[in-house]
């Protein structure tokens, strides 16, 4: 695949692009604008925080309004656009998974935080005032730690904690409770399908290699998005059609080849049934955006 966009460590959004740094705060009112393109991947976690102004963020296709108050979440590997960020006050707060993880063990800790590697539910928080200024609170305390000369990860890091507690319990108070377990469950199902998406796999294998039956699977999906397992994996192979249709030069029957639908016809179909559009005329849509 000949990828029209770049992906970024976190090096690069402090101009510092050899810099292996792990963990940032920048601040939009203070910083240099970042020698980054517009359209972008991450290799780490990014937490938007909003103070004043209006934004808008593209994630994968999907756009989203960003207003005062307000906190935005962005994913490794998902496909990202950030517009009109001069205009902010607030900030974004940077970090990688091993970060993250410093001194656990189990990747659960991480996958259990339903708001990042949030592939299945709106990526944007509207705390109320009260918990908006309990979490800046705490996201001032990691900023001065961070500022001091003597800055240690022993201390970020909890704060970290802290922070990602704080906004999956505004999450949990507005939206009703997912299975703890549950949502692990399906992260790792969405971690098969990065890595397989490409073979057009059944529920049926996505469901052995998790040791479930594909009865549970499918409540998993249902429980966690409101879709089915099925229609989980097909949004998948899809996401990765639109990118492939926007991003490169490959005809439609390669796409189809690539992701396994044998049949191009079948493929057009279940694209257009899924987008409202043919797969040539959403490559001319996005190419009027995107490409040049």
């Amino acid at each position: 695949m000949h990828r029209h966009f770049p992906v970024y460590s976190i090096g690069h959004f402090i101009n510092q692009p050899d810099n292996p740094t792990a963990f940032e705060i920048t601040h939009f009112e203070r910083m240099a604008e970042p020698d980054v393109e517009d359209l972008h991947r991450h290799t780490f976690y990014e937490i938007i925080w909003v103070d004043a102004g209006n934004s808008q963020q593209t994630i994968d296709y999907q756009t989203y309004e960003l207003q005062p108050q307000s906190l935005f979440f962005i994913s490794p590997g998902q496909l990202h656009e950030f517009e009109e960020w001069e205009a902010l006050r607030g900030g974004s707060i940077l970090f990688t998974e091993a970060f993250f993880l410093l001194n656990q063990q189990n990747k659960d800790t991480l996958f259990a935080l339903s708001f990042l590697d949030n592939f299945y539910a709106n990526p944007l928080l509207q705390p109320s005032p009260t918990d908006f200024r309990y979490i800046r609170q705490t996201i001032e305390l990691l900023s001065r730690e961070h500022q001091r000369p003597d800055h240690a990860a022993a201390i970020t890091q909890p704060l970290l904690q802290v922070l990602v507690a704080q906004i999956q319990r505004c999450i949990n108070q507005q939206q009703p409770p997912i299975s703890r377990r549950y949502v692990i469950q399906y992260k790792q199902l969405k971690q098969l399908l990065d890595e397989q998406f490409s073979q057009n796999l059944p529920v049926s294998y996505y469901a052995s290699a998790l040791n479930m039956t594909p009865h549970h699977l499918n409540l998993i999906c249902q429980e966690v998005t409101g879709q089915t397992a099925g229609n989980v994996i097909r949004e998948r192979s899809l996401l990765e059609a639109k990118r492939l249709l926007t991003f490169t030069d490959q005809t439609i029957t390669e796409i189809a080849a690539h992701l396994n639908f044998m049949d191009p016809s079948y493929f057009a179909r279940i694209f257009r049934a899924a987008t409202g559009q043919s797969p040539a005329l959403f490559r001319q849509t996005m190419s009027e955006l995107y490409r040049v």
